[in-house]
């Protein structure tokens, strides 16, 4: 239930704070003196979009503010504890809209987003508006509150699955299909390439070992002759490293018993002169291994002109050639194998859609039951809004879809008949403004008696001029109804009729007004004298008679009875 708002720099409202009881609330006002801004107040609070033109003139952000009793919120604190988010038995919400555009939510003090704040929203508050009648005209806004009003969920799952998995395995089908259809001189041409690829063999790794085998034949000559002069040099040779570092190290020893500083030079020499020796013979092996082979390396040569061939053929580089090979033989297999593949998917489907027929068939039953259930609780409430004769009826039919729909195999449509010996016709023939409003009016009383018997109704429900187009005695019967709801649960409702304004068990009157140049919006929570001042002023404009405040006074004793 709604306890507290606060409001500041929205629109033309500048600071406003609001308690709110339990039970039916009425809110009125004179057109443009800001009714709505409150409901859009409420809307962001609960995550609906934000403008930034909500912020007031001059002012850097907007601000709103929520306090809601949790009390009779079952699927709120659900949601809550679920987000670690519980706080003391209420729940805190705050938005703020700055004036650039970008948006902060924040649920008992703790940040959250837009998406967070409208699954909390839809568990603490519904709000039913203007636009709701004329959405009872579209066909999928008939079926979808049958649905609701039957609790057919669990029903629809199944059969939208179903549908899902029988729409993929037609485009898998047709996929195949068009795979059939394609020229077969594309699988011959296929056919040659992996043969061809095939052919060449050429193994992961492969490339990089020719490649190293070609650069050591290609330079085998260079590499002897270089090298042994190089083995010369160390060792062997005239003047060779190994015979001048003999020769220091021949010095170095009569000289190191003489002075003892020379044994460390002498040390290293003899390290280098080793090293040198070991370095030569290193040479010699290797150069011992190799020699010249021209055989083998015309043999690299041609293997390798083969492969360099082939990748420019593919346009791909040599070490890409197995992946393209492997590339190529997935779509040939694709081609000869789509015959197998497409009976499989064929029988797939079948099967799937024999689940999905049944599935709708329990639905549609479902459907039907619900139906039933709900026109008659349409028409008995309608009746009561006024239209004595009026009788509702929820069709469900057949809808001959060539495929399987998500929502099943039922065309669902609302008739409506107001008149004795009228059969009942499409609500969007026959019904008129008024009409709508009373059938809108009954319909949301209902679902929200289904919500309540299955303990997820939203605490708080708000109307918004759902009773326009209605008058006399039907506003008055209007006005019971909903503060008889406001019996379960808290019930706030922007009204321009008296009739159902004295049904309020709180009044609240939305007031516009200048001050020095700027306007604002003001509420003033009603005492029972205001109550009289504003049902008047509702009844008969700005004149006040002693007649007029008499019979606001009748209104108001008529509701209290």
């Amino acid at each position: 239930m709604l306890r507290h708002l606060h409001i500041r720099n929205l629109a033309i409202i500048d600071t406003l704070s609001l308690d709110f009881e339990p039970g039916f609330t009425v809110l009125t006002g004179e057109t443009g003196a800001g009714k709505s801004i409150l409901i859009d107040a409420l809307g962001l609070l609960l995550g609906m979009r934000a403008e930034s033109s909500l912020v007031r003139a001059g002012a850097d952000k907007a601000e709103i503010a929520g306090e809601f009793s949790l009390d009779d919120a079952p699927a709120a604190r659900a949601w809550l504890e679920e987000r670690e988010l519980a706080g003391e038995g209420h729940c805190a919400v705050r938005r703020i809209v700055y004036a650039e555009g970008r948006t902060r939510a924040f649920v008992n003090g703790s940040p959250v987003t837009a998406g967070d704040l409208r699954s909390l929203g839809e568990c603490l508050v519904e709000i039913f508006g203007q636009n709701e009648s004329q959405s009872l005209l579209r066909g999928e806004v008939q079926r979808a509150l049958l649905d609701q009003h039957g609790r057919l969920d669990a029903l629809l799952a199944p059969v939208a699955a179903a549908a899902g998995e029988v729409r993929a395995l037609d485009l898998q089908i047709d996929a195949l299909a068009a795979q059939q259809g394609q020229d077969p001189a594309q699988a011959d041409y296929l056919r040659f390439q992996v043969a061809e690829l095939d052919a060449l063999g050429l193994a992961a790794g492969e490339l990089e070992q020719l490649d190293a085998e070609y650069k050591l034949l290609v330079n085998a000559g260079r590499l002897i002759e270089e090298g042994e002069a190089a083995q010369s040099l160390l060792y062997g040779g005239d003047q060779s490293a190994y015979d001048q570092l003999a020769a220091v190290l021949a010095t170095l020893r009569g000289l190191a018993p003489l002075d003892a500083q020379f044994g460390e030079p002498l040390a290293l020499v003899e390290s280098a002169q080793a090293q040198v020796r070991e370095a030569a013979d290193a040479l010699r092996r290797r150069l011992e291994r190799l020699e010249l082979d021209p055989q083998r390396l015309a043999e690299l040569e041609k293997r390798l002109a083969a492969i360099h061939e082939l990748a420019r053929k593919h346009r791909v580089r040599d070490d890409e050639l197995p992946g393209k090979l492997a590339q190529l033989r997935a779509s040939l297999e694709g081609l000869e194998g789509a015959a197998g593949r497409l009976q499989g998917l064929q029988q797939a489907r079948g099967a799937t859609l024999q689940r999905y027929r049944s599935a709708a068939a329990v639905l549609s039953a479902a459907r039907s039951a619900a139906a039933a259930a709900l026109s008659a609780e349409v028409t008995a409430r309608v009746r009561e809004l006024g239209m004595p004769n009026a009788e509702f009826r929820a069709a469900v039919e057949p809808a001959g879809r060539a495929q399987p729909a998500a929502q099943g195999d039922d065309t669902v449509r609302y008739d409506f008949s107001a008149n004795p010996g009228q059969p009942p016709r499409p609500l969007a023939r026959v019904a008129s403004g008024g009409e709508l409003s009373r059938i809108s009016l009954a319909l949301q009383v209902s679902l929200h008696g289904a919500s309540l018997q299955h303990g997820d109704a939203a605490a708080t429900m708000i109307f918004d001029e759902v009773d326009a187009g209605i008058g006399g005695g039907t506003a008055e019967t209007v006005g019971r109804q909903l503060r008889a709801l406001g019996a379960s649960r808290q019930v706030l409702c922007v009204t321009h009729l008296a009739q159902v304004a004295a049904q309020g068990q709180q009044h609240f009157a939305i007031r516009k007004e200048v001050r020095e140049q700027a306007t604002f919006t003001r509420v003033d929570d009603l005492d029972p004298a205001g109550r009289v001042e504003e049902i008047g002023r509702m009844l008969r404009g700005r004149d006040l008679s002693a007649a007029t405040q008499a019979l606001a006074r009748d209104l108001l004793e008529q509701a209290a009875r």
